[in-house]
């Protein structure tokens, strides 16, 4: 099973059995909240319904709370971690094989830019949600360590309120 999710997600690389520490977690969910944000950013300046911008500019302005809580607890871990380069390596490497424009489009990517339709592009963030939730669901059920755990069960939670918020515009328009 975790396969096929692997393979639906374009996470063919993963085995699960990798290992993270505490300020891997954190590394993690930083990338995926600033990919978060930017893609937020951009669609609040691409729809026309005034609903949709409100809500893609709340959850940018989320992104961004949920961005500086990350990186307060990583300056609080610093002192703990300094010389231990390996930490912000394995996360990177993490990032690039397996994150990298695989939950919301790359800051690159056209796809932000223009949709056909305000709905069109709620259903991107509704599904970029969806994928960040099984990303983060992966790494929790193969992760061993409490510390870690609860970083990624933290983000989980962020993300389904995210969803909830958006399947609810979605419903009204």
């Amino acid at each position: 099973m975790d396969e096929v999710i692997n393979k639906e997600l374009g996470l063919e690389n993963y085995s699960g059995t990798r290992s993270f520490q505490c300020i891997d977690a954190i590394e993690i969910s930083l990338f995926i909240e600033k990919e978060g944000l930017r893609f937020y950013e951009k669609a609040a300046k691409n729809v026309f319904d005034p609903r949709v911008r409100d809500m893609f500019l709340r959850l940018a302005e989320e992104e961004r709370d949920h961005i500086q809580t990350l990186q307060t607890k990583i300056q609080f871990l610093q002192p703990v971690i300094s010389g231990k380069v390996k930490a912000e390596a394995r996360a990177d490497a993490f990032v690039n094989e397996e994150l990298k424009g695989k939950i919301f489009p790359s800051s690159d990517a056209g796809t932000v830019q223009k949709y056909k339709s305000d709905v069109e592009a709620l259903e991107y963030g509704i599904e970029s949600e969806k994928r960040s939730i099984n990303v983060l669901a992966q790494l929790l059920e193969s992760e061993k360590k409490l510390d870690v755990k609860t970083v990624f069960s933290h983000l989980i939670v962020e993300e389904k309120k995210h969803l909830a918020l958006l399947e609810g515009l979605r419903e009204k328009i």
